[in-house]
């Protein structure tokens, strides 16, 4: 094997941890996202819940229609982080280059310590042992020559599996006569662009590559590689400077008339995305406005600007787009850095930011904070740190919202 590759995913991530953390929950279906009178998705669930046909993206009214039983949970992202620093110790370890997906999932080369496949197979059952004895977790995993047929492989034995695809063969073998889906990056949109076509299987693929291309371009000679097990893509160490936008959202639990409060809203927002630009040394040439309409319609709108990272900066130029959009009820609205660069970071505190900005920057700072706590009666300049929080970020503008 030229290259091998693990990929490990944690099974039901979040619901696993809340789990482990309160053993009342065992065996019941949960469900962990927004709660069912509220606004939101499903971001993950335990296997008890996806019996009931609930899963990550789903509606959370929806969720709660086909698991009414079910108990519903906030994510708490600042535990999950807490554990997911614990699995990259653990995930690291043998691995020359190890590439995070997400909080629960990453790709693992580990070429040079397995040296081959009997390796590879004692490194991935260690990473299974020490995550349940060390962290109380379980995990899939999947061994392979390639990043595709490794994120199979873990797939295929779910939940707590492992299996291997050692071979380009041994990949092709396996999914041959599988649906399109099986493929990495074929989605529900793309699979209905093939099954219309006739294309259904990964043998169709084979045997119609050129109607594959036809139909979907680049993606679709990405397709027709896959199908036949080629992927020579390397794991790739995620950098920060690599992100194409820094940005924070937020959904209303109920639509907004009051462009104002949008405002207050936004200079939240500024200050939550200047401190994760600060965080990892990223400054913006770009600032965009994101709106969704109740009607679900969004828009967006950009601007170019001096690189910055101040959320002074951001909230000036969003509030100015803000003014010029239509004013409708609001049902999401957020806020993104664009067109990135690096600098050197130290670690600050929020008024050591404030004093290494500009003179108008800082005093437009203090002034919105001050706003802010005379409007709602809360300190805001004093919990920014609670409230970068998504949790505690989402409450706070609810009390906002019925206290305005």
């Amino acid at each position: 094997m030229e290259q091998i590759i693990i990929h490990v995913d944690m099974d039901a991530f979040y619901a696993s941890v809340e789990v482990r953390d309160n053993p009342a929950l065992r065996g019941k279906p949960l469900i962990i996202g927004a709660k069912p009178h509220e606004r939101g998705v499903v971001a993950t669930c335990s296997y008890e819940a996806r019996k009931y046909g609930v899963h990550s993206a789903m509606n959370i009214k929806e969720a709660f229609r086909l698991c009414p039983n079910g108990i519903f949970l906030h994510p708490n992202f600042e535990k999950y982080k807490k554990v997911s620093a614990q699995l990259h110790e653990i995930w690291n370890e043998n691995a020359s280059a190890a590439e995070y997906i997400a909080l629960d999932e990453a790709y693992l080369d580990v070429t040079e310590a397995a040296k081959d496949l009997e390796g590879a197979r004692r490194i991935a059952y260690r990473i299974k042992y020490r995550t349940l004895n060390e962290i109380g977790l379980t995990c899939s995993v999947g061994v392979a020559y390639s990043k595709t047929a490794a994120k199979t492989a873990s797939e295929e034995k779910k939940p707590n599996g492992y299996f291997e695809i050692p071979t380009q063969q041994d990949f092709v073998n396996l999914i041959i006569d599988r649906e399109v889906k099986v493929i990495y990056t074929v989605g529900a949109k793309t699979a209905e662009k093939l099954n219309k076509a006739g294309i259904h299987t990964v043998r169709d693929i084979q045997q119609r590559q050129q109607d594959v291309v036809r139909l979907l371009g680049k993606q679709g000679q990405w397709i027709t590689q896959i199908a036949f097990g080629f992927d020579n893509r390397k794991v790739v160490p995620y950098r920060p400077e690599d992100a194409k936008s820094i940005g924070r959202e937020l959904t209303f639990q109920s639509d907004v008339n009051d462009f104002e409060f949008l405002k207050d809203v936004l200079f939240l927002l500024s200050l939550s995305v200047e401190n994760r630009a600060r965080r990892v040394g990223l400054r913006g040439k770009g600032i965009t406005l994101k709106l969704t309409y109740a009607d679900m319609r969004g828009i967006t709108r950009s601007r170019t600007v001096k690189a910055s990272d101040s959320a002074a900066v951001i909230y000036r130029e969003s509030a100015r787009m803000l003014e010029q959009v239509e004013k409708r009820p609001v049902r999401l609205i957020g806020v993104s850095l664009n067109n990135l660069t690096g600098e050197e970071w130290r670690q600050l505190s929020f008024f050591d930011l404030l004093e290494s900005g500009s003179e108008h920057n800082i005093s437009e700072l203090k002034r919105g904070l001050e706003h802010l706590q005379n409007r709602y009666h809360l300190d805001f300049a004093g919990h920014l740190q609670q409230i970068y929080h998504g949790e505690t970020l989402h409450k706070t503008v609810e009390y906002m919202r019925k206290h305005r």
